[in-house]
């Protein structure tokens, strides 16, 4: 697994021990389920740098894009992040500590 893949997992474990599902599980999700996300693929008809990972949380909109350790997005995943913002959703960009990530999804205060 590369170092990018193992900091995905570890989002994707987070995100499971909160009752958020693969987009791709809908009508299938437990009753308790808090949220989705959904994995945008990589492909010739993908749009450049949206965030690894999109979804809601308890009616809150989030993306994270995931690096390698001590990598930092794209021009167009910064710019994509920036509007996300913009838009009034969360962006994290995890290489790998995911505390504020964590916070943010516990309720804290960013």
């Amino acid at each position: 697994m590369t170092p990018e893949g193992r900091v995905k997992a570890k989002v994707q474990k987070i995100l499971l021990s909160r009752g958020i599902f693969p987009a791709s599980k809908a009508g299938v999700f437990p009753e308790d389920s808090k949220g989705w996300y959904y994995m945008p693929g990589q492909s010739v008809y993908a749009t450049k740098g949206v965030p690894d990972f999109i979804g809601h949380y308890q009616g809150r909109f989030w993306g994270v894009e995931t690096k390698a350790p001590g990598k930092k997005p794209t021009g167009f995943q910064a710019l994509q992040i920036a509007s996300i913002r913009q838009s009034g959703g969360a962006v994290f960009v995890i290489d790998g500590d995911t505390t504020e990530f964590e916070t943010w999804l516990d309720g804290g205060i960013l």
